[in-house]
């Protein structure tokens, strides 16, 4: 089994070292963004397109689909052009693919999720072969974690700038307001290509099968990738359920106004910025962090997801907010650290590979776990007992995790 090193290759460049991490953060918050402004800009985009809510599953699945599929291109496309290439070609698809949804045509907003997928796909395989070689192991989870903060702040710019774009405009002056936004990121990230592409390799071939399929088999070859990868489809399942549940759960179980509902899912979300910062730096601090953390937080899943169906409209709002923001913390909270382990546990070299092999897995958990939640609150008739459900596959990651041991830069034992 590969061992990754002890140290990261770090950049004699002292300006490349402290700025990759920024620099990383604000194209992750861009593709991050991009892919939940359609969502947020729904009730416009479904009446231009005379469709249902039922369509935003849709879109949300077909998103992450595609991003499943691009994820195992990644590593092929990193090695080939480098991690800043590849990145600011992923923030270029994405802009087509917002431009295309604000096309009024459902065929042609449906490619424009696909392109919207295959943009965002490639980005953390490319971002996690940059910080790799950038940060010292040490502190892999704490900067994995402070990267992965884009996810729920690309959904803060998105949740602010599209409501007010579509007020004074429309829809499509809202897409264009993330299309700006990539690219920025895209120039931006300009500043690092020739000190951070310098590993790549031009005679590189372009992906084939066998290429694209390499992550897989590389994840599946390797212990601790394996089971690391396993867990995420889980978590996955459970953080995109309390995502795109939480406010239909306030509103329709508990009987909340959407205002309250909407500014109670927000407070979660920012718990899960500070929650990924506090578990990165956790998983570094403890003697086999990464593990215990991962447990930590899936055990907190758990216990919060069977609480759920005992809230009542009756219980106190406060009670009600603080409950959420802790399952925000762990549920959206626990990326960083995964990201990180499988930096930590391969060689920087192969980040790129390790990352894009088990994202396909995360993403399947998105792509599979939305809508059997949605099926599940359906049979229920609520939402609440849909989340308690959820603690059976998390039981399964607790064992998973329980019959783990991997030693920091090394394998498993």
């Amino acid at each position: 089994m590969s061992r990754a090193p002890a140290t990261a290759a770090v950049p004699t460049s002292g300006w490349v070292g402290l700025t990759t991490l920024p620099i990383t953060l604000l194209v992750q918050s861009a593709a991050s963004a991009a892919i939940i402004a359609p969502a947020v800009a729904a009730p416009a985009l479904l009446k231009s397109l005379g469709a249902g809510t039922v369509v935003v599953g849709i879109y949300i699945a077909t998103v992450y689909f595609a991003a499943m599929l691009a994820s195992l291109v990644g590593s092929s496309l990193v090695r080939r052009w480098g991690p800043i290439r590849t990145s600011q070609v992923a923030l270029l698809t994405g802009t087509a693919g917002l431009l295309l949804i604000a096309v009024p045509q459902p065929v042609v907003a449906f490619v424009g999720a696909l392109l919207l997928g295959f943009g965002y796909g490639p980005i953390t395989p490319a971002s996690s072969e940059m910080l790799a070689r950038t940060t010292p192991t040490t502190r892999l989870a704490l900067v994995f974690s402070i990267k992965q903060t884009g996810v729920p702040l690309g959904g803060v710019i998105a949740g602010l700038v599209v409501p007010v774009v579509i007020t004074l405009a429309d829809a499509r002056w809202a897409m264009m307001a993330m299309v700006a936004i990539s690219i920025f990121s895209i120039v931006l990230a300009e500043l690092l290509r020739r000190a951070l592409d310098a590993h790549r390799d031009p005679t590189s071939p372009m992906p084939t099968r066998s290429r694209i399929l390499a992550p897989l088999r590389y994840v599946t070859k390797h212990p601790v990738l394996m089971r690391l990868a396993l867990c995420s489809f889980v978590f996955s399942a459970v953080q995109v359920s309390l995502s795109s549940y939480m406010v239909s759960f306030l509103h329709g179980d508990l009987g909340w106004t959407l205002v309250a509902a909407g500014a109670a899912s927000s407070i979660a979300q920012t718990a899960a910025v500070g929650g990924r910062v506090l578990w990165g730096h956790m998983a570094d601090a403890w003697r086999g962090g990464p593990r215990w953390t991962l447990f930590g937080l899936a055990l907190c899943m758990a216990a919060i997801g069977l609480a759920m169906p005992f809230l009542a409209a009756d219980v106190p709002h406060i009670a009600v907010i603080v409950l959420l923001a802790l399952y925000g913390c762990t549920a959206i909270g626990w990326n960083g650290v995964y990201l990180g382990t499988v930096a930590r546990v391969v060689p920087h070299d192969e980040a790129a590979m390790a990352t894009g092999g088990s994202l396909f897995f995360t993403y399947f958990g998105v792509v599979l776990g939305l809508p059997t939640f949605g099926i599940v609150s359906g049979l229920f008739g609520h939402i609440g007992p849909a989340f308690a459900t959820l603690a059976v596959p998390l039981a399964w990651t607790l064992w998973v995790l329980m019959r783990s041991e991997w030693r920091i830069g090394g394998g498993e034992r």
